[in-house]
């Protein structure tokens, strides 16, 4: 079945962007892909929980937890560009549903070691590579879907809503995996992700989109000239790398912070059980900040989401304390409502600047930069806290991404960026940079 409302994000105008805040819900398309990628953020919020407490049951080792969530975050790096091309090649429906029934395969395995005991670091390591590279597949083909599946007018209430999709996924995948980790093992957590993503394949099958560019045969290029083009259109706009830089030290902040230190501080402190629960509260605030960003008419977005990752230092502070998980899940729903803001802005800023067949090359770009220091942010945390300390190790993330934001603040691109001007037409539009 077709969706009568799907269609290129330069539609129309602002043609169909009646009906409040829940307005993208009416199309069909649009509410299987929110709940296929639900489903895919309830697994991968499961997944890091779950695993690193399998590895710290296996081994008790924080440098062998880096090892294991950073070999993900190495093979999604490395395939992120290659996932931008297919993307933009291949048709995107096709390249979620693939990756999605794969990685389900990819979780079963990994749940089977666990569950048989046969795990091991190296096996570990080569099964969640595997993930971060199916990871890098789909990523930018979902980012770059959503402006097919709604009319123009509907672009930012529709990431609002997807965002509130997946960080309601978020919440019961973390709070799920902490209490199953703690009553029945790790391995049965991990069980959990296959099933879900084979329901987020089943969801992916179901979404049909218009073709691009009318249905006219799309040119096709060298890959390699292809990623020159996607980083043509990626470097031509300084707000778009100063973000990107701005999120290489903060993604690797939170990375080695949270999900390697944060788990051993639960385990010593307050416990594996309300540590899922702590996770669940970063993403419930996300789901309110992603109420106040569906409603938002602010024209300068990008530059209030911007600063407001300020406060991804918040938790980083309260950690280093010993903290109680009552304060730390404060701010933890702090952080999450603060951090939407800036990625619904993000978004949209991108959907509404970027020409759509280039789209997903661009988000291959921002996200190979912004994931690029994830591998490092989590392979360093552990032997960092080793020589430093805990304690130390997260006040000095905490100042990083303090100023990481307050660099970022400087470039006049953000603050002068304003969003809720239809979409550009797909074709050429590299624009000359204005002057930091």
């Amino acid at each position: 079945m077709t969706d009568s409302g799907a269609g290129h994000g330069g539609q129309g105008g602002t043609e169909g962007s009646g009906g409040g805040s829940w307005a993208p819900l009416r199309h069909r398309s649009f509410r299987l892909l929110a709940g296929g990628r639900m489903l895919v953020y309830f697994a991968n919020s499961m997944a890091p929980v779950a695993l690193a407490f399998a590895v710290l049951d296996a081994t008790g080792s924080t440098t062998d937890l880096g090892l294991v969530v950073g070999a993900r975050s190495l093979a999604n790096v490395a395939l992120l560009l290659v996932g931008g091309v297919v993307a933009d090649r291949v048709r995107r429906t096709l390249v979620l549903q693939g990756s999605a029934l794969a990685a389900a395969a990819v979780q079963a395995a990994i749940a089977a070691s666990v569950l048989l005991d046969v795990a091991s670091v190296p096996l570990l390591v080569l099964l969640s590579a595997l993930n971060g590279a199916l990871s890098a597949l789909s990523l930018p083909a979902s980012a770059a879907l959503t402006p097919q599946t709604v009319p123009a007018g509907l672009i930012r209430p529709a990431n609002a809503v997807l965002r509130m999709g997946i960080n309601l996924g978020a919440i019961a995948g973390s709070a799920l995996a902490g209490v199953v980790s703690a009553v029945f093992g790790p391995g049965w957590g991990l069980a959990g992700n296959a099933v879900a993503f084979c329901g987020a394949a089943l969801c992916f099958f179901g979404v049909t989109t218009a073709p691009a560019n009318g249905g006219k045969p799309a040119e096709r290029a060298r890959p390699l000239h292809e990623l020159r083009e996607g980083w043509r259109e990626f470097t031509s706009r300084g707000w778009v790398w100063i973000v990107v830089l701005q999120f290489m030290v903060v993604n690797a902040v939170i990375a080695g912070g949270v999900q390697v230190l944060g788990p051993v501080v639960a385990d010593d402190t307050f416990g594996r059980g309300l540590w899922g629960a702590v996770l669940a509260a970063e993403m419930a605030g996300a789901v309110a900040g992603g109420v106040v960003a569906a409603r938002s008419r602010v024209r300068h977005a990008l530059l209030l989401g911007v600063a407001l990752v300020l406060l991804e230092s918040v938790p980083l502070v309260v950690l280093a304390g010993a903290p109680d998980a009552l304060l730390l899940g404060v701010a933890m729903f702090v952080s999450g409502a603060a951090l939407e803001q800036f990625g619904v802005a993000w978004d949209v800023s991108l959907q509404e600047n970027i020409p759509e067949d280039r789209l997903a090359r661009v988000y291959a770009y921002d996200a190979l930069g912004s994931f690029v220091a994830l591998p490092l942010g989590e392979m360093a945390a552990g032997p960092v806290a080793a020589r430093l300390g805990v304690h130390t190790t997260l006040l000095a993330g905490a100042a990083l991404v303090l100023a990481a934001t307050a660099a970022a603040l400087c470039s006049r691109q953000i603050r002068d960026l304003t969003t809720g001007h239809p979409s550009p037409a797909p074709g050429p539009s590299v624009t000359e940079p204005v002057p930091q």
